[in-house]
C-alpha cells in the first residue's frame, strides 16, 4: 500500500448489479476496507420484477451469496455525501468515513404527474411497491380487467406474465410499443401480444387513474380493476443533495474513467451516472459490465496507475414474453465506447 498505513476505506453506495460487481472487483486487493451500503438486506433483481408480481419467480437475492468475504454490509439509506469531511451520512444518523466512494445508487421509477397514480396505481419499478401487487391480484377474479401502463420492456414483460396467468390485460404504450427495439422486434412482440389477447393501445396515454378505471388522452374511460404503472425512470437525488453536479435528470456527471467531475475520490457506475454528459441507456446491461469500471479506477489510483476510460460495446437487448417465448434483438457492430 503506497500511501496508507491503514487499509484504504472504500464505501460502495448501492447493492444492485453495478454495486455488487464493484465490491467483488475491489476484493482483488486484500488490503482494502470495503463497506457496501444498501437500504434493504437483499439485492433487488429488477429484471425479474414482472415474474415477481405474477408469482412466477422471485426478484431478490440474499447478500450472503453475492459479495465475497471481507465485504461489510450496512443496511441503511445514504442521505448525503460530505466531500469536505469525507463521510457518508446515513438515515440512521451514523456517518461512514471513506477514502473513496463508489456511487452505484441505480434508478427508480419515474414519479408520474398523472392524477390518481399515487393513490390507485401499483408500480413495478421498485421492489417495495411491487410487493403490494400479488396480494391485490389474488383478490381479483381472473376476468377482471387489468391495465399495464408503459410500452417499454418492463411494461411488456409484466403484461405478458399477467396474460399467461389468465388475466384480461390492456397495455397502454403512450407512444410506441417497445421503442428501443427495431421494427422486426416490435412486430414480433406485437404479434405475440395479439395472439394472446392482450389489447395494445399505442399513441395513447393515461391522463388519470381512478379506483376502477383509467382515463385515456382521447377522453375514453376504460374499466380497470387494477392498474400497474411501468412507465419511465428516475434516479435518487443523493448527488444533488450532496452538492455534486448532475444532468437534468439527476445523474451524477463523471469523466470517461467513471471519476466524478467534482471530486476524484468519487467514482460511479450504473443508471444514475452520465459519463461525459452522455448516459448509457438505463438497463441491467449498463449496470452490469460497467460495474467493474469504478472499481478498476479505484484500484488503479491506489496502485499509482493512470485509470483507463470506459470501453463498452452494447450487444443487444432481449424481452421475455411469458415463460415460453422471448425476443432477442442484436445490436449493429459499432465502435465501443
Amino acid at each position: 500500500m503506497s500511501e496508507h498505513s491503514t487499509p484504504s476505506k472504500v464505501v460502495v453506495i448501492g447493492g444492485g448489479y453495478a454495486g455488487t460487481l464493484a465490491v467483488n472487483r475491489l476484493r482483488m486487493r486484500a488490503d482494502l476496507d470495503i463497506t457496501l451500503v444498501n437500504p434493504r438486506p437483499a439485492s433487488a433483481d429488477r429484471i425479474r420484477s414482472h415474474q415477481f408480481v405474477a408469482g412466477t419467480g422471485d426478484a431478490t437475492a440474499e447478500y450472503g451469496t453475492l459479495p465475497g468475504e471481507g465485504v461489510r454490509l450496512v443496511v441503511d439509506s445514504a442521505m448525503r455525501i460530505d466531500t469536505a469531511a469525507r463521510t457518508l451520512e446515513l438515515g440512521s444518523g451514523r456517518a461512514l468515513d471513506y477514502d473513496n466512494v463508489v456511487y452505484a445508487v441505480g434508478s427508480t421509477g419515474a414519479t408520474p404527474s398523472v392524477p390518481g397514480t399515487a393513490e390507485f396505481a401499483f408500480s413495478v419499478a421498485e421492489l417495495e411497491f411491487a410487493r403490494r401487487l400479488p396480494a391485490r391480484l389474488d383478490e381479483l377474479p381472473l376476468d377482471a380487467p387489468v391495465t399495464v401502463v408503459g410500452g417499454g420492456l418492463t411494461g411488456i414483460e409484466t403484461a405478458a406474465e399477467l396474460d399467461e396467468q389468465g388475466r384480461r390485460v390492456t397495455l397502454v404504450c403512450g407512444t410506441t410499443l417497445a421503442p428501443t427495439f427495431g421494427a422486426p422486434g416490435r412486430r414480433s412482440i406485437a404479434r405475440w401480444l395479439s395472439w394472446h389477447g392482450v389489447a395494445v393501445l399505442e399513441a395513447d396515454g393515461v391522463t388519470e387513474v381512478r379506483p376502477v378505471a383509467v382515463v385515456l388522452a382521447t377522453g375514453v374511460v376504460r374499466s380497470s380493476a387494477l392498474t400497474s404503472w411501468a412507465a419511465g425512470f428516475g434516479v435518487p437525488d443523493l448527488a444533488r443533495v450532496s452538492g455534486l453536479r448532475t444532468d437534468e435528470l439527476g445523474r451524477l456527471l463523471t469523466e470517461e474513467t467513471s471519476t466524478n467531475a467534482d471530486d476524484h475520490r468519487i467514482v460511479a457506475a450504473g443508471d444514475a451516472v452520465a459519463p461525459s454528459g452522455r448516459p448509457l441507456r438505463m438497463s441491467c446491461y449498463a449496470a452490469g459490465p460497467p460495474g467493474a469500471q469504478p472499481a478498476n479506477t479505484v484500484l488503479s489510483r491506489i496502485a499509482g496507475i493512470e485509470p483507463t476510460a470506459i470501453n463498452l460495446a452494447f450487444s443487444g437487448a432481449c424481452a421475455s414474453l411469458g415463460r415460453r417465448t422471448s425476443v432477442r434483438q442484436l445490436a449493429a457492430r459499432t465502435t465501443p465506447r
